[in-house]
């Protein structure tokens, strides 16, 4: 965290009050570096992980850019899921309030014309969408990015990897050639060098901001070699060793993601799915009682890995390992932040030890493996069903 105060940035009096009864007192890494940048009407490309900051780090401009009494769509944000685009709408119209600005977003899995109601009424300044569905609203006719100031590309590469980039160059030239635009990527392969220079004006700024040491400093990292038929076994007994913890299991893929979520509600845990086959109300409704602490478990696939700020993540299991090492490390992201400690457990099977090779390797942290037998994983009783609090728990 900076020592500079934010009021030390080109920010307004306004902007200030608002992102003051947000809690922030001093700027991240990425705030202190990219707004000022951002102010000075500058493209830009930033290079910062899910969890530094980077949604105000373009939201603070954005409100201090754009005029509410114009009525107009100033400013565009494009993310890669839904549950993103809920979130950095919401961050974005509480740095806003003060100058009482309004914020949409828009995105597959809920009705179309809610939100084609919404931009006819003409009072939204910014929109947060995803590509397919920004695309399909100038499509029809009833976005307007006429006026648009600032085009923000957030979590670029995840955008690319998932098949936008039509979408994306498609609602680029949707938009006025004089714009600012700003991209923010957690990595920076060759293909999002080349969307910055087919993007960004040529003198545009790039920042890096260094990976938190996730793997390493705050994490408590153990990975259990089992035989496939006893994983289960293993991951009950972890969460009982656990039992009093917010804990978020990833699993690979969402029919396995349904399954788990089933069997451990059969066990007595108080456990829950979430995955993108799921319906928008079904996930805000899991995801709410997640961040409240009415639900200790959450099964995900990697739509919870990436952009989604859930607090509070004492453990993450990975109910077999990842494809790769960047998806291990935002997984097991998800815990140990803030300065508090975690425990990230990976339970594989005996096929999967190029994977573990790969992962010791490129990680370079302190990661106890630990082959167990059959005999060597224990039996325990089930438990009675309890309500997850929090902090502590209570029997029903």
């Amino acid at each position: 965290m900076s020592k500079l105060s934010f009021r030390e940035l080109p920010i307004s009096q306004r902007t200030l009050k608002s992102i003051g009864k947000m809690g922030y007192q001093h700027p991240t890494e990425v705030q202190e570096k990219a707004i000022p940048v951002v102010m000075e009407g500058k493209d830009l490309i930033a290079q910062a992980q899910t969890g530094t900051g980077k949604t105000a780090a373009f939201g603070i401009p954005i409100v201090e850019k754009v005029s509410p009494k114009l009525r107009k769509i100033q400013a565009l944000v494009l993310v890669p899921t839904r549950e993103l685009a809920i979130q950095v709408t919401k961050e974005i119209k509480e740095i806003g309030r003060e100058k009482r600005l309004y914020a949409l977003a828009v995105y597959g899995g809920k009705s179309i014309k809610h939100q084609i109601d919404f931009l006819k009424k003409g009072k939204d300044t910014v929109v947060v969408g995803t590509p397919g569905r920004v695309r399909d609203l100038i499509e029809r006719g009833v976005l307007d990015l006429s006026n648009v100031k600032i085009f923000v590309l957030d979590e670029a590469d995840r955008m690319l990897d998932m098949g936008f980039i039509e979408d994306i160059e498609f609602i680029f030239e949707s938009t006025p050639s004089q714009k600012q635009t700003v991209m923010f990527s957690a990595t920076m392969p060759p293909s999002i060098k080349r969307l910055a220079e087919e993007f960004l004006k040529d003198n545009y700024e790039m920042i890096r901001i260094k990976p938190e040491e996730v793997t390493v400093d705050r994490i408590k990292q153990i990975i259990y070699r089992v035989d496939e038929n006893k994983q289960f076994e293993k991951l009950t007994e972890s969460l009982r060793e656990f039992s009093d913890t917010k804990t978020i299991i990833f699993t690979e893929t969402k029919k396995g993601a349904d399954q788990l979520a089933n069997r451990l509600q059969k066990e007595g845990f108080n456990a829950d799915a979430i995955h993108g086959d799921y319906s928008q109300a079904k996930r805000e409704r899991v995801l709410r009682s997640f961040r409240r602490n009415q639900l200790q478990i959450l099964v995900a696939t990697d739509v919870a890995a990436r952009g989604l700020d859930i607090k509070g993540v004492d453990l993450v299991v990975n109910y077999s390992l990842p494809r790769d090492v960047e998806s291990y490390i935002h997984r097991i992201g998800r815990t140990g932040r803030a300065g508090k400690e975690g425990t990230a457990i990976s339970i594989m099977n005996t096929s999967e030890d190029n994977l573990l090779r790969i992962i010791k390797n490129r990680t370079k942290a302190d990661i106890k493996v630990v082959n167990l037998s059959d005999k060597e994983i224990q039996q325990f009783p089930r438990k009675k069903t309890r309500r997850f609090t929090g902090r502590r728990l209570t029997k029903r």
